[in-house]
């Protein structure tokens, strides 16, 4: 009897998950030793140079810390310089591989995870990144120097724990399953960014002080406030790592940034940098032609993903009475001609989605498969019978098929990146 009572309480002290990836679903697709990742090439060649613009409307930037609330931080910054414990891939949902850490584990009762750092690990100026840089981090980005959403994001982290000098546990308020993924993605920097004569500043008082981050970038060239270039560190820790092992291969990344979207355009156009994307409709049937696209300079060009993407639409509170009769939620659709919308306003460029998870595996082009029919069967009572008989339906005039209806990144790109 107390042998198996030492079992038991052995047991319930075993983390339930341990390893060098987390899934929240539970599949992960690559192996502890794989090589790369699929959609790269381990082989690619390094340098060179990609000019850019900054992919959100800023026009302008005054600080390289992106982690507090005031002020405008320079683009590129948290992807370039600064790295997180686990990283995500473009081929799996909720799934993320050990960047910084090379182990993550989850707690039996799923209250607590515990990341364990590599030992090669190092920032920008040689350091080890240690568990008391992840803590340190981590208080600072809770803490009201931060930009209050990192508050908000980690709300329901109990507290940090150093277990060792490599080793850190974030406990839980409650079980969670995308809380380790979460605490994956929490930027870690150094301790001494910020010391001035070794006296710490408070967190948003470090603003022009350089980060000290481990990425594959450094802060290169900067014209402050206007242009900005991360130099590859050809020191970089984690170059021949397998999550990062054909990436990151320009010498030289440059973010442009201009005071208005037609002063954009016009740089783009005079091939002050190389690539863009295009979010608006009207830009992309109108503004972007002339010359030299007509000469192929400029190359214009849907690519086809098979991401889940975004979508506009209206969204009904069922909750209130006069939208919780289906047929009043019908006949709106069918009353919204989407046809001369598009055609009208959009250039055509439009294509109707249905539901919320556009060109995922969770859109509802089919009828319910097997998996699907066992959550839903014990339902089925709650539910109504079309759910079981019906695909989701759209007006019969816009029908469309499921296989081509995939949302489009709209990417420019000049011939010499081809």
């Amino acid at each position: 009897m107390r042998c198996l009572l030492f079992l038991s309480l052995l047991w319930l002290c075993l983390p339930s998950w341990a390893g060098h990836a987390y899934a929240q679903f539970g599949d992960i697709k690559y192996p502890s030793k794989f090589r790369n990742f699929d959609y790269v090439n381990p082989l690619a060649p390094k340098g060179g140079e990609l000019v850019l613009v900054s992919p959100s409307r800023l026009s302008s930037f005054d600080k390289y810390n992106p982690f507090t609330l005031k002020g405008n931080a320079a683009p590129g910054l948290a992807g370039l310089v600064f790295e997180t414990l686990l990283t995500g891939t473009f081929d799996e949902p909720n799934t993320a591989y050990g960047l910084l850490a090379e182990d993550v584990s989850l707690a039996a009762d799923k209250r607590s995870v515990t990341f364990r750092l590599r030992s090669e690990a190092r920032f920008h100026n040689g350091d080890s990144v240690l568990a008391d840089d992840v803590k340190h981090s981590f208080d600072k980005l809770t803490s009201k120097e931060a930009a209050p959403q990192f508050r908000t994001l980690y709300s329901e982290v109990l507290g940090i724990k150093v277990l060792d000098a490599r080793t850190v546990r974030f406990d839980f308020s409650r079980v969670n399953p995308e809380l380790p993924l979460i605490l994956g993605n929490l930027p870690i920097f150094s301790r001494k960014w910020g010391l001035n004569d070794g006296v710490a500043k408070p967190f948003d008082k470090i603003v022009t002080d350089l980060p000290i981050g481990s990425g594959p970038y450094k802060v290169g060239r900067v014209v402050f406030g206007r242009d900005i270039s991360y130099d590859r560190d050809p020191n970089y820790w984690g170059s021949d790592l397998n999550v990062r092992r054909g990436q990151y291969n320009f010498d030289r990344i440059t973010y442009r940034l201009y005071k208005d979207n037609t002063a954009q355009l016009e740089g783009f156009k005079a091939g002050e940098f190389d690539l863009i994307q295009s979010f608006i409709a009207r830009e992309w049937a109108r503004a972007y032609t002339g010359k030299a696209f007509k000469t192929g300079q400029l190359v214009k060009r849907e690519l086809q993903h098979g991401n889940a993407g975004d979508f506009q639409g209206f969204l009904f509170n069922t909750r209130l009475p006069k939208f919780q009769d289906v047929r009043v939620r019908q006949a709106i659709g069918l009353a919204m001609d989407f046809e001369w919308m598009n055609r009208q306003l959009f250039y055509n460029a439009y294509r109707r989605v249905r539901g919320y998870f556009v060109a995922s595996d969770f859109e509802a082009t089919e009828l319910p498969d097997a998996d699907e029919l066992t959550l839903l069967t014990p339902l089925r009572h709650q539910l109504s019978p079309r759910v079981f008989d019906a695909v989701v339906p759209l007006p019969p005039h816009t029908e469309i098929d499921p296989a081509k209806a995939r949302p489009c990144a709209i990417i420019y790109v000049r011939p010499k990146l081809c």
